[in-house]
């Protein structure tokens, strides 16, 4: 009985060394695979940016291809092993059905990105609102866009929702129109106060005043307790906030320095005494 074991273990010995030889190139396979991959994407990526490519198309490519090639690597690495690719796919292919079903919100979001790269919405740099949240985009990912919020918060999104919900891109056209409206009082003079609101804006220049951008005033409202003047310009897009605080503030500081009201709401109290 002990010849018959000691015989089947030194026929074995030859199978196990092959198997053993074949795991260790395996192991090599991997190794020197994934440091190739990461050379690979690395040069890639370089290239892109040499090539001056969409920077809102490169990170999608160099992480499409990272995993592509890791897939393909393991894939050839197990059918090296021995392991039939038959089995190996049909196995992959339930395998795949169950976690499409179990992950379709993450492949929504694959497409949904694949969808932002297309048909292009927004761009990295671009000041967007959506889902709720706004900021500047900083990355188009896979499965995510990442934004950045103006306190500096980082903001993850999901494609699916982008590409399917509405959304503002507020770096999409090269001007935009700043609207204000300014109460006065009753008893100021309107001209006097449109006069005022002219000089402020011929201050700035920021301030768009060529054919098609001119300033615009009227009188938009008679209210409860001012008269509501509308006031609208238009800037560049990125000087959107700067106009915006300036003419808050120098308004009215030039409404005061002429003496026009700027009324608040008030209430007249009538006292009746039996």
């Amino acid at each position: 009985m002990e010849q018959k074991l000691m015989d089947l273990l030194v026929s074995m010995i030859p199978t196990v060394l092959d198997y053993g030889k074949m795991l260790i190139v395996a192991s090599l396979m991997l190794v020197i695979g994934f440091w190739l991959i990461k050379k690979v994407v690395v040069a890639v990526k370089r290239m892109l940016e040499v090539r001056k490519v969409d920077s809102t198309l490169t990170p999608f490519i160099v992480n499409l291809l990272n995993w592509g090639l890791k897939t393909l690597l393991v894939v050839s690495t197990i059918s090296y092993v021995g392991i039939p690719m038959t089995s190996f796919v049909a196995i992959l292919g339930a395998a795949g059905l169950a976690i499409g079903m179990a992950f379709s919100g993450t492949l929504q979001n694959f497409a949904g990105g694949v969808i932002i790269l297309v048909f292009k919405p927004f761009r990295v740099g671009d000041f967007i609102e959506a889902q709720g949240y706004s900021g500047v985009v900083k990355e188009v990912q896979i499965f995510n866009t990442i934004l950045t919020t103006g306190d500096n918060r980082v903001v993850i999104i999901p494609n699916g929702g982008l590409s399917t919900g509405s959304l503002i891109n507020y770096s999409k056209m090269p001007e935009r129109r700043v609207d204000f409206t300014f109460g006065i009082g009753y008893g100021d003079d309107i001209d006097k106060a449109y006069s005022a609101i002219r000089s402020v804006i011929g201050r700035n220049e920021k301030i768009l005043s060529d054919a098609g951008h001119e300033p615009f005033m009227a009188v938009s409202s008679l209210g409860d307790n001012s008269v509501d003047i509308v006031v609208r310009v238009w800037v560049r897009s990125d000087n959107y906030w700067s106009v915006f605080f300036y003419m808050n503030e120098f308004v009215k500081k030039e409404f005061d320095a002429q003496n026009i009201s700027i009324p608040f709401p008030q209430r007249d109290i009538h006292i009746i005494k039996d």
